[in-house]
């Protein structure tokens, strides 16, 4: 088991989207982010199945046919899209993904770029968040209004760079919401 390497995984990724979080106004936010990894089911799994070039939870559902800790976290966590699948409603027969408030998709797109910095380490650039999400993207179950937002952040990273992505999240994206 790797517990000390998955704790500094851990406290990473969460200073990194505190940081981001906090250069963008979600003080609160950015402070509880991923406290649901340091609960038994999510912390030991990322003990016995660190790597530390990409998330445990993939090489437990490898192993295992499920990630229990995945279920546990996505199921408390309300910056992933996966927590807002619902069943629709009217014409939206089946499963759904519901519109997420814009605060969680912010921290979402925080969340991301700090996974690819954790993983890629020196390799990372302001590209990578767009990259991974564009490889997933045929998988995913989100609203409309929710991928938009986070498409548009993902693709201003790219384009213009932390620094200015945040501002505009700061003075247009958050500003009065």
């Amino acid at each position: 088991m790797k517990a000390w390497e998955h704790f500094k995984t851990i406290n990473h990724h969460k200073r990194l989207v505190c940081q981001g979080c906090f250069a963008v106004g979600l003080y609160k936010q950015g402070l509880l982010h991923d406290m649901s990894k340091y609960n038994p089911v999510e912390f030991l799994v990322g003990c016995k199945y660190f790597q530390g070039d990409r998330s445990p939870n993939n090489a437990e559902r490898e192993a295992t046919g499920v990630s229990m800790a995945w279920l546990h976290h996505k199921g408390r966590n309300k910056h992933h899209f996966e927590y807002w699948i619902d069943y629709g409603i009217g014409k939206d027969v089946g499963i759904v993904g519901m519109e997420m408030p814009t605060k969680y998709v912010v921290e979402m797109f925080m969340d991301r770029i700090a996974a690819s910095k954790t993983y890629m380490k020196d390799a990372y650039t302001d590209s990578c968040p767009l990259e991974y999400y564009e490889k997933g993207k045929h998988k995913y179950i989100i609203h409309p209004n929710t991928e938009a937002l986070l498409r548009e952040l993902l693709e201003m990273l790219a384009q213009k760079g932390e620094k200015e992505t945040f501002a505009y999240i700061r003075e247009n994206v958050l500003k009065n919401k």
